[in-house]
């Protein structure tokens, strides 16, 4: 059943029934350290180069995940997946022995938000029985395509953020009473284009954006900020929080208290040098799989409401003077029981 512009409420909530996180070194030593399923520490993931390490990494979580729910792999419909990298080649080298249909997705760092999305539908209306949603990202790959190669030792300023060297899958299925949590909505975002250029400073891109998902799933299911336990969003970082806090306030929405951000959560600002936070495909996605939903199955949160972020740029856009516009996608998690 659809609701208002750009929501749906499922009659018949897809459940989450297995998760996975991989992350590098750097993730493993910060806050959320203990709480992904394996820390690697050879950001090389035992590959040749950076590319393939990503794509090494996305097969690893996906078989996690797979293994954890003690699924078959053959009762897999589709694979919902992305990467930030040109083409999805983390992606489509990644999965390729995985041997399940593949959507490929690019939504930035959004990814997570439109892999659920697009799942949760799918088997929502009864295409599939189970698929994967899955992201990842990794720094090296990130820095070489979209910055500067890691032997320029560049500095870097305060507003930019860390891409996180992680990555999160999920087995989606459809209704049943048991599982990690449930699949309760969507809100899909629209590109939000405010003329903002800045490629250091991300969390300032992807806020009007968040804002404007966060805002949509407000008005389309008639409730506010209080509806909900816990708003995580993906890595808008610190000065994108300050930014998304500023702009629902004058909406008079306070989410000081109930906001988090995955980019927030992940490092440790003090102690890791990562300035504003962390960022990429792979933020969210394994922030979702190691902290949020094993808050939401034990019941310490009982309804998430999950938005990562995303900024629609390349090297292209960037070069050619093009503004960074944003986007945002929402998913509603609740807890089972």
């Amino acid at each position: 059943m659809q609701i208002g512009k750009a929501s749906i409420k499922f009659e018949e909530p897809p459940v989450i029934e297995s998760m996975a996180s991989i992350v590098g070194k750097k993730e493993g030593e910060g806050p959320l350290g203990k709480l992904f399923d394996v820390v690697e520490q050879d950001d090389m993931f035992g590959a040749d180069t950076w590319e393939q390490a990503e794509s090494a990494l996305q097969k690893q979580t996906a078989d996690l995940a797979i293994e954890k729910g003690d699924i078959r792999k053959k009762d897999i419909r589709y694979l919902f997946a992305g990467d930030l990298l040109g083409q999805l080649i983390a992606t489509s080298f990644g999965t390729v022995d995985l041997e399940i249909p593949l959507f490929g997705l690019y939504g930035a760092c959004s990814t997570m938000g439109e892999a659920l999305n697009l799942g949760a539908m799918t088997v929502a209306a009864g295409y599939a029985d189970k698929i994967i949603a899955m992201a990842s990202s990794h720094f090296a790959t990130a820095e070489k395509q979209f910055r500067f190669p890691l032997a320029y030792g560049n500095q870097r300023p305060f507003s930019a953020t860390w891409t996180v060297t992680g990555c999160g899958a999920v087995v989606v299925s459809k209704h049943k009473s048991e599982g990690i949590a449930a699949i309760t909505g969507i809100t899909t975002g629209r590109m939000v284009d405010m003329g903002y250029k800045d490629s250091m400073n991300m969390g300032a891109a992807m806020a009007p954006a968040a804002f404007h998902t966060i805002e949509q799933n407000f008005e389309d299911f008639g409730v506010d900020e209080s509806y909900y336990d816990k708003i995580i969003t993906g890595d808008l970082g610190e000065i994108g929080r300050t930014i998304l806090l500023d702009f629902m306030k004058n909406k008079d929405h306070v989410l000081e208290e109930v906001h988090t951000d995955c980019g927030i959560e992940i490092y440790d600002q003090e102690t890791q040098d990562t300035h504003a936070g962390g960022s990429g495909c792979g933020c969210a996605a394994s922030t979702l799989c190691s902290y949020i939903l094993p808050k939401i199955k034990d019941g310490t949160w009982k309804r998430v409401l999950f938005v990562p972020t995303g900024a629609l740029l390349s090297t292209v856009s960037f070069n050619e003077g093009q503004p960074i516009p944003g986007i945002a996608h929402a998913v509603m998690l609740e807890h089972i029981g």
